[in-house]
């Protein structure tokens, strides 16, 4: 015989996540990026997550290297409400650092949607890409 299990609709509202306070980030395509670059008056931290072979062959001014897998063990000397934009070369290792980040209370990170790759093809014809 089946048993019939009964929930009040108000047990399982409680439940549900409030996704106003979901940790995220922000994505921006380069042309977004580079106008940001343009207005802001204090200069965000350009962190590029990417290998030092990668950065050899084309990287942003004034960027921060920190590969990767270094970012558990340095994210004490960044600053938690400091605005930090993440680059890769095509953009998944920085979306994959900037979910973890924001996870790490980092309130201002954005992603660089599309990396280094996109920068160069629709901001900087000149810069080299590989």
């Amino acid at each position: 015989m089946q048993h019939l299990i009964r929930y009040d609709i108000a047990q399982i509202e409680a439940y549900r996540p409030n996704w106003s306070s979901v940790l995220s980030f922000t994505e921006m395509s380069a042309l977004e990026l580079q106008q940001h670059l343009e207005d802001s008056a204090n200069q965000p931290i350009l962190l590029d997550v990417r290998e030092a072979w990668e950065l050899e062959k084309c990287q942003l001014p004034h960027t921060v290297h920190v590969p990767m897998r270094e970012i558990p063990s340095t994210l004490s000397q960044f600053d938690l409400d400091a605005e930090i934009v993440i680059i890769c070369h095509h953009g998944i290792r920085s979306r994959a650092v900037a979910n973890y980040m924001a996870q790490q209370d980092f309130s201002r990170v954005i992603n660089l949607s599309g990396g280094i790759d996109q920068w160069a093809k629709q901001v900087d014809p000149h810069m080299a890409s590989y």
